[in-house]
């Protein structure tokens, strides 16, 4: 399970996007936007953040997923399409000449911190 690793990596990235100076943070929300080629089971990897970021400052945080679409644009006739099946050819020429250009993406697109107790 691939997905405890890029937990951790995740609180990883979140902590270095932390102000240093700011005094006891806590993570609310992670916003994360996850290609569907990435072979990331959403509920696993939610899973998998529960258990890594126990007793840390994110164990209340909500990790949030969109996931982003496999959008391809074929080499020969230019169009762009989304692919939701494993048939990886063109909407309209039927082409294998595909370029990729979402649907890799793993990224940490925000984070909310939780307002600060008095």
């Amino acid at each position: 399970m691939h997905e405890m690793g890029i937990a951790m990596q995740i609180m990883d990235i979140v902590k270095s996007a932390i102000p240093k100076d700011m005094p006891d943070p806590k993570v609310s929300a992670i916003n994360l936007k996850v290609g569907k080629l990435t072979a990331i089971v959403p509920e696993s990897l939610r899973f998998c953040f529960t258990i890594a970021s126990r007793d840390t400052p994110f164990a209340d945080a909500k990790l949030v997923i969109e996931e982003v679409p496999v959008r391809v644009v074929c080499k020969e006739c230019r169009a762009e399409s989304v692919i939701t099946g494993p048939d990886f050819s063109c909407s309209q020429c039927k082409s294998r000449e595909l370029a990729i250009i979402t649907g890799r993406e793993l990224t940490v697109a925000s984070i909310e911190l939780a307002e600060p107790e008095d």
